[in-house]
């Protein structure tokens, strides 16, 4: 597939900011019967691959996105439950710790909120209440190559946005980097 889902931008001093939708994947976590979900696997190869190919140790690269993954059990809202869900497997979680390890990206949210504290970017319209059921997960990612990681500031989850007016699933990640 054709899929624009990669948009980056060089910053003066040649900081690059790459910005990633990885597909969601569909609901059946099994790639011989779900389209959808073998799309995902291989659109993560081809990030590893990119990645890969880009591996610098002194290159200052920021990578965000919605990564449709949540790789840590303090990620989701029920680890044992979620473990066949996509957006949780281990084939999921293996594909993006690889990733990660391509460019020994630095993730940079849980710099600030280690585990086993549980951090959420994403909770799913189907809650009435979001806040109370705070069935979420961490979909929403935040990664910067060793280079930057010494002006990392701080990194929050703007969860409130979820109460605005017509708010999207996802709440925004923002994370301070002194580039």
């Amino acid at each position: 597939r054709s899929d624009a889902r990669h948009a980056s931008v060089t910053f003066a001093g040649g900081v690059e900011l790459h910005d990633f939708y990885v597909p969601a994947g569909g609901d059946e976590p099994d790639p011989a019967i779900n389209d959808k979900f073998a799309h995902k696997l291989q659109f993560l190869d081809e990030m590893t691959a990119w990645s890969s190919e880009q591996s610098n140790p002194k290159a200052k690269r920021i990578l965000v996105g919605d990564l449709n993954i949540a790789p840590l059990e303090s990620d989701v809202w029920s680890h044992k439950q979620l473990l066949k869900v996509v957006s949780h497997t281990p084939v999921e979680v293996e594909r993006l710790q690889i990733l990660q390890d391509s460019h020994d990206w630095v993730d940079a949210v849980r710099h600030f909120v280690p585990e086993p504290e549980q951090l959420f970017s994403w909770w799913s319209y189907r809650s009435r209440d979001w806040r109370e059921s705070n069935r979420g997960r961490r979909l929403d990612h935040v990664w910067v190559t060793p280079a930057l990681t010494k002006g990392l500031k701080s990194a929050s989850v703007f969860a409130e946005a979820r109460d605005w007016i017509k708010p999207s699933d996802h709440a925004p990640v923002v994370v301070d980097i002194d580039i």
